[in-house]
């Protein structure tokens, strides 16, 4: 079925352990390190050991730091660009950046061409948030619009692609496109409210939004209602077998590839119980293959046998020669579940008041990825047509999808045909 970003009955907290233990500790200053690494601290001594001040780092060796502070705030604008959309962050920035210029005139120039870059990336972030929005919206319309069965003059999925390789190709661009604009500030901001080491204090005067990931969310959606609408929309059992074996060969393409979200919508939408319940339509069609798919994103277990397929597919992506061997989309909505569980079940600070390294360096395992996997260049030639008719093609809703499915093969029972003349009456305006 179609995600949500609510649905957490099926899955199980992540068996990470909530707090730290360490042996051979040495402390300083509330800095606890083991084997040379700083393990746990305070979140006070955490501050004054990696901020700078004029107090305490005298001029004379702003030199030694002044290099990895640079790398500190690089880093921070890449990874993190939408932290500087507030002119206060932004005053913080340059604030830091007059601390380090006057020592070298080399840090300035490094500075200003951070402050340069970050402002391109800022720009290019949000002209493709406002994009994809607008797509969205259009979506969202035509959603709401499209009730009843399409008119006879509308295409179909066959009529645009033919060749299940080809989609499959160009719902991995879909994909990649959509994911290059989720930041992984994002994910904080979908589930920190507060300040994660404080109950009581808010992080952000202004919460910053979330909607580039919300898209994402909606897209696989919408391909979950578009597969299940080119199913229930051929009149004839025929064709409506074939686009279920065509969306089959779509759907093991994906798995191939490595789209795991694509996939997972498609079998979601066959899943559908508009579509399920089409036993003519599925007597015609050679199961076995969409059966050892389903097995593929079995949720049993914690959904074992797809985490087992992409631990192969980022395993595949570390070693590839080429983008292709390169691509690890996630079921999207598995891996929200896991950062949430992950953030929710597991301990900020350790029973001693310090911050609970163990933790956030597997939330930042866990973004790293993803931020990784983002990163990836689509190798397949890109088809407009195609990529126009996923984004806009109208889709039923659920109503229209049931209606859709009395029509093509006659209820079975008494529930079906009260609903079916609801249908009717409500949505074609019958009486």
């Amino acid at each position: 079925m179609p995600q949500t970003l609510s649905s957490t009955s099926m899955f199980t907290p992540c068996g990470f352990s909530p707090h730290l233990h360490t042996s051979k500790e040495d402390e300083q200053g509330g800095l606890i390190f083991q084997d040379g690494n700083l393990t746990s601290a305070s979140l006070e001594a955490l501050i004054q050991h990696l901020i700078p001040t004029t107090d305490y780092y005298p001029e004379a060796r702003i030199r030694k730091f002044g290099p990895k502070i640079l790398q500190l705030l690089t880093e921070w604008t890449e990874t993190f660009p939408y932290d500087f959309q507030e002119e206060r962050m932004i005053g913080h920035l340059k604030d830091m950046i007059h601390r380090i210029a006057p020592c070298d005139e080399a840090y300035w120039k490094k500075m200003n061409q951070l402050l340069q870059t970050l402002n391109q990336k800022l720009a290019t972030l949000s002209h493709g948030q406002e994009g994809i929005v607008k797509i969205s919206a259009a979506v969202s319309d035509k959603l709401v619009a499209f009730k009843s069965k399409p008119p006879s003059i509308q295409r179909e999925i066959l009529s645009v692609c033919s060749d299940p390789y080809t989609l499959a190709q160009q719902l991995t661009h879909v994909e990649l496109e959509r994911l290059s604009h989720i930041g992984p500030e994002e994910f904080v901001q979908a589930f920190v409210h507060k300040d994660p080491l404080d109950g009581t204090k808010t992080c952000f005067s202004d919460q910053k939004k979330t909607s580039n990931l919300e898209a994402y969310v909606k897209w696989f959606n919408r391909l979950c209602y578009l597969v299940a609408t080119e199913i229930c929309m051929p009149a004839k059992k025929k064709q409506r077998a074939q686009v279920i074996e065509f969306f089959i060969d779509v759907a093991r393409e994906c798995f191939n590839i490595g789209n795991f979200n694509s996939l997972m919508a498609i079998i979601s939408g066959m899943n559908m119980s508009p579509v399920s319940r089409l036993k003519k339509t599925w007597s015609k069609v050679k199961t076995a293959k969409f059966f050892i798919l389903e097995h593929q994103m079995d949720p049993t277990g914690n959904f074992y046998n797809y985490r087992t397929a992409l631990r192969g597919a980022a395993h595949r992506s570390l070693t590839a020669h080429s983008n292709r061997e390169k691509i690890v989309i996630p079921f999207f909505s598995l891996l929200i579940k896991d950062i949430y569980f992950l953030n929710e079940g597991c301990a900020n600070r350790l029973p001693n008041g310090h911050v609970n390294f163990e933790k956030f360096l597997e939330l930042a395992k866990q973004v790293g990825e993803f931020i990784t996997w983002k990163q990836v260049e689509c190798p397949f030639e890109q088809d407009p047509n195609i990529i126009h008719y996923l984004h806009t093609a109208p889709i039923f809703t659920e109503d229209g999808l049931y209606l859709a499915s009395y029509e093509s093969e006659s209820p079975e029972n008494q529930t079906e045909k009260d609903r079916w003349k609801s249908l009717r009456s409500t949505i074609l305006g019958k009486t």
